[in-house]
């Protein structure tokens, strides 16, 4: 009778064993549901009016790039498997990848691919060769790979209708634009198939009905706004977030016209109160910074002192005979932007300056948001210039410290105040598994599967 028994415990052990392992081997099928804020009208890679890490994860879907960038931020092969450059990288060549084809059926070809770059880099010289694609810069330029790894130098075809095709692990099958879009797996990705059948996104969706959604069922990933992630994660939802990718910034809407003028702004550089705003209002999700660059990029960002110092603000302010009441304006519907920018006045006040906030888009200065659209420091710098309508910076090496020199000069404008680095933040259901997120946001969802999937 013993005996017997340890056999039935031998065997009811071994079945738990392999229920076990079935409910954790990855397994193919089930479609993804995802909703977001934005409401993209196109999904062309080259659009530059759309914007944003949810913006970019879609296109990653569709569309590969010639290269990738892990969460090291050292490139690797995509539709390209190697490339070189010419001494002075001026001249650069990649090798593609054989092989691959468009969603459509027709084959990734060097034209293909020349054209795809050409629209989306009107300054660049674009070469077609027998299997691989040449670009010519008009100076030397070591960044073309690392900017090749941008979403908008996804490979994109156009195609009858108006529509595009790319080569990633996902294809468009029904697109509403501002609505939704259908995502089905591409069954002859050149990476592997997917294990998920498909993905659907709906557009248009607050961060309030997101959440509704997921706890309702109705989606599996979800938009968290950045000052709701830690209380959600307390809740024992499953919370995923990125580094900081995303700068929170006061801009001012035109130059600095005297040394009265910059002395001003710097003294509401220093009075502003970020650590108090940051616990107050952002529920501790951001980095105080009075770095462009967050830390994880950079490695220098703490040499830039973000400490409130109302004393030395109000000494300078002693200096300045004249200081006439200016404008801090805000996104009428962003909430958030409205209790920071009265807060940052309210700090203004101490220090003896006058702000007036406003919900128009004719002010003094704004309370703006600047995503770091890569993880290379100098393409995030040159990106964040541009975004402030300020030349890109004229880097004298290929060193961090001429990144940190560049930097300096910029901040040194007095155009823009950074406050904080705030990450991205995610509502992932436990039925999703093997969710995996890079450090700047960015999706995994090719090797992603749902638990439970007939």
């Amino acid at each position: 009778m013993r005996r017997f028994g340890w056999r039935w415990l031998a065997v009811t052990s071994l079945l738990l064993g392999i229920s076990a392992l079935a409910e954790t081997r990855p397994q193919y099928g089930g479609t993804l549901h995802v909703a977001m804020q934005i409401a993209p009208s196109t999904l062309d890679p080259t659009d530059t009016s759309q914007a944003g890490v949810a913006y970019r994860n879609i296109l990653r879907l569709v569309f590969d790039g010639l290269v990738s960038v892990d969460d090291q931020g050292r490139l690797q092969p995509a539709l390209a498997t190697s490339w070189r450059a010419e001494p002075g990288n001026r001249r650069w060549q990649f090798q593609l990848r054989p092989g691959v084809r468009f969603h459509d059926g027709s084959p990734l070809t060097a034209e293909a691919v020349a054209a795809s770059l050409r629209s989306g880099n009107q300054s660049w010289t674009v070469m077609a060769a027998t299997d691989s694609v040449v670009i010519q810069r008009d100076f030397g330029d070591p960044d073309v790979a690392a900017q090749l790894a941008l979403s908008r130098n996804g490979i994109a075809k156009r195609v009858t209708g108006g529509g595009f095709v790319g080569t990633g692990p996902f294809r468009i099958t029904n697109w509403q634009p501002g609505k939704s879009v259908t995502l089905s797996a591409n069954d002859d990705y050149w990476g592997g198939r997917a294990f998920l059948d498909g993905i659907e996104i709906e557009f248009g969706r607050s961060t309030r009905d997101q959440l509704i959604d997921f706890d309702l069922g109705k989606i599996q990933i979800g938009e968290v706004a950045s000052e709701q992630a830690r209380k959600l994660a307390e809740e024992k939802r499953r919370i995923a977030s990125s580094a900081p990718v995303e700068l929170l910034a006061l801009v001012f809407t035109r130059e600095a016209q005297s040394e009265d003028e910059r002395r001003i702004r710097n003294i509401l550089a220093l009075c502003i109160d970020r650590p108090s705003i940051d616990s107050g209002v952002l529920g501790s999700a951001g980095e105080p910074t009075a770095a462009l660059l967050p830390n994880w990029i950079s490695g220098y960002a703490f040499l830039f002192p973000a400490e409130r110092n109302l004393a030395r603000a109000q000494e300078e302010r002693g200096a300045v005979q004249r200081a006439p009441a200016m404008t801090l304006g805000y996104d009428a519907d962003d909430t958030l932007a409205r209790v920071i920018a009265e807060r940052i006045a309210l700090n203004a006040r101490e220090a003896g300056l006058t702000l007036q906030t406003a919900a128009t888009p004719k002010t003094d200065m704004r309370v703006r948001n600047i995503e770091a659209v890569s993880s290379n420091p100098r393409i995030v710098l040159t990106s964040s210039a541009v975004s402030l309508g300020m030349p890109a910076p004229n880097f004298a090496g290929t060193t961090i410290s001429d990144v940190f020199v560049a930097e300096n000069e910029i901040l040194r404008s007095k155009k823009v105040i950074p406050l904080f680095q705030l990450p991205v933040s995610y509502a992932v259901s436990f039925s999703v598994e093997d969710w995996k997120m890079g450090r700047d946001g960015s999706w995994r969802l090719a090797d992603v599967w749902l638990r439970g999937t007939p």
